[in-house]
């Protein structure tokens, strides 16, 4: 396997995208704006992008919740996977963030199909269960790693069968092996893919991945029926 330090994984992602993605102005402008204003550079990759908006439109998507905005790159990317009547709610707590959010949405012309909501994600989520929104058909979690087993318990609430939950950073360039680790965020995976694997509503796998974004990887999950009483 390439050593990771030689820059084989950057140019291979730099090769992919450049086979498979054309250029788009408004996801480098939302980029460059993130920049501008100072938000860390930890947003999805280019490729991780484009396969959240494929895995949004294989499953018809019409409504889709993302926890974690950052600057909108990622919302961007599953917001043009809607129909034109389709809805994308994104949690961000902090407001300096989803402020830059709604610019670049509204600079990708998508400001009609997404609601940037600010708060803890815990308090939004109950929030949305309690206005009875849902169920979403595609969940995104992309917040905070310690908070993970708690974001996917809340989504559950606002799922349905069918509905597709998909999890960030969960390889942590194999920090996720440390049973030991005092990392809130080693931790929070963990727990997170132990709640995912044993959960009766949950069949799940997970991915590790290499590129631009170094040793990570994602978990998907799709949500089952309710177990029926015994």
């Amino acid at each position: 396997m390439p050593d990771p330090s030689d820059g084989t994984w950057e140019a291979v992602d730099a090769y992919l995208v450049g086979a498979l993605l054309p250029p788009d102005a408004a996801l480098d402008a939302t980029l460059a704006a993130s920049t501008e204003a100072g938000l860390p550079a930890i947003q999805v990759s280019a490729l991780q992008g484009r396969l959240l908006e494929l895995l949004a439109r294989a499953v018809g998507a019409r409504s889709i919740l993302e926890v974690g905005t950052l600057g909108g790159y990622s919302t961007i990317w599953l917001a043009r996977a809607l129909p034109a009547d389709g809805r994308l709610v994104t949690l961000e707590i902090d407001p300096t963030h989803a402020e830059v959010a709604r610019r670049n949405v509204a600079g990708a012309g998508l400001a009609g199909v997404v609601e940037v909501r600010v708060g803890p994600a815990l308090a939004t989520l109950d929030q949305l269960a309690g206005e009875g929104a849902g169920p979403f058909d595609v969940v995104f979690l992309d917040a905070d790693k310690a908070g993970l087993p708690d974001y996917v318990t809340a989504s559950l609430g606002l799922s349905r069968p069918g509905t597709v939950i998909i999890v960030d950073n969960v390889v942590r360039k194999g920090g996720v092996l440390d049973a030991g680790s005092a990392d809130p965020d080693v931790v929070g995976v963990r727990r997170c893919l132990e709640l995912l694997g044993s959960h009766p509503r949950l069949s799940a796998t997970a991915i590790q991945t290499v590129g631009v974004k170094g040793h990570d990887g994602f978990a998907v999950a799709l949500v089952g029926a309710e177990p029926t009483p015994a």
